[in-house]
C-alpha cells in the first residue's frame, strides 16, 4: 500500500506549512485526486487515519475532491471526458490526445488553527 507513503509525504508537508505559519494544528486538508495519479482516494483515506497520529494533524480531517480525467485533442481541439483506458476524443474519436486534468495528486488546501483559536478552546 504506497498510499501509505504518500500520506506521509503529504502529512510533511502540511507540517512544514503549519509550522512557516506559527500554527497550532491542522484543522482540516484538501487533496485533489485523479484516477491516472496512481492514488486510490479510499486507500488514502485509510492511511491518513494512522499516519496523522502524533502529528501537526493529528485531529485534521481529510477532504478529497477526485478529479475527472478530460483530454484534448490534438486533431479538433475539443476537450472532453475520457476513460482511463480509452484517452480518445469525444468529439471526434482521434486518439491523438493529450491528458489536461485527472493525473494530478495536489495539496489544494490546509486549514490551520491558530494559536488564538486553541487558547478559546
Amino acid at each position: 500500500m504506497h498510499e501509505l507513503a504518500v500520506c506521509q509525504a503529504l502529512l510533511d508537508q502540511v507540517t512544514d506549512v503549519a509550522r512557516a505559519h506559527g500554527a497550532a494544528g491542522v484543522q482540516r486538508i484538501a487533496v485533489r485526486i485523479g484516477p491516472l495519479s496512481g492514488v486510490l482516494p479510499e486507500l488514502l483515506a485509510q492511511a491518513f487515519s494512522v499516519a496523522r497520529a502524533g502529528t501537526a494533524a493529528s485531529g485534521a480531517v481529510l477532504e478529497i475532491e477526485e478529479v475527472p480525467l478530460r483530454v484534448r485533442c490534438e486533431r479538433c481541439g475539443a476537450e472532453t471526458a475520457a476513460a482511463v483506458n480509452r484517452l480518445l476524443c469525444g468529439a471526434c474519436g482521434d486518439y491523438h490526445t493529450r491528458v489536461v486534468s485527472g493525473d494530478e495528486l495536489l495539496l489544494a488546501r490546509v486549514e490551520l488553527v491558530t494559536r488564538k483559536e486553541t487558547l478559546h478552546v
